[in-house]
């Protein structure tokens, strides 16, 4: 259990990419980390395809310190997340303590309304590659990219090589 006493923060909003929450989550605590599921209320939300999933801390309860690392899933939830000034106090907070900040799809808006992306290279899906650009960073098309401790990647298909980058990091700190 390559993460065993990590403790990782997971991002979740309104219409999150099922295979974006779940398949980290469950690749996570395979690895033996504790996952806890932050949102902007404790309820229970939907993802794009309909399936519930329920937040069991509230972003104002929590504080970067408590964290190894924060995973961050895509989908429509990063417009949604992006709103909130404390998920981005957050994103911002734990990247500047360079602890490990991983984004998927479209995740990454998380760390553009954060602005961490200056100066990084940075993926994501396609559609919001100006976004990234247009925040200072340098977009590129591959499965994963590692910047620092800033793990970014394009989609539900990239998840094995994401989830391993995100492992390997963990377990090397």
């Amino acid at each position: 259990m390559k993460l065993a006493g990590k403790k990782i923060a997971l991002f979740l909003a309104e219409y999150y990419e099922d295979l974006e929450f779940w398949y980290p989550r469950y690749r996570m605590m395979e690895e033996g980390a504790e996952i806890v599921v932050i949102s902007v209320e404790i309820k229970t939300y939907r993802s794009k395809h309909g399936l519930p999933a329920k937040a069991n801390r509230v972003i104002c309860d929590v504080t970067p310190e408590e964290f190894d690392a924060l995973i961050i899933p895509g989908g429509y939830a990063p417009d949604h997340m992006r709103r909130s000034p404390e998920m981005l106090r957050f994103t911002y907070a734990i990247h500047q303590q360079e602890k490990l900040v991983a984004a998927i799809c479209h995740g990454p808006w998380v760390l553009v309304s954060a602005g961490i992306l200056k100066n990084k290279k940075a993926t994501s899906f396609y559609s919001i590659k100006d976004d990234l650009t247009n925040a200072g960073a340098e977009w590129v098309d591959e499965p994963v990219v590692r910047d620092g401790m800033l793990i970014t990647s394009r989609r539900p298909g990239d998840l094995p090589d994401f989830c391993r980058t995100i492992i390997d990091t963990l377990a090397s700190r």
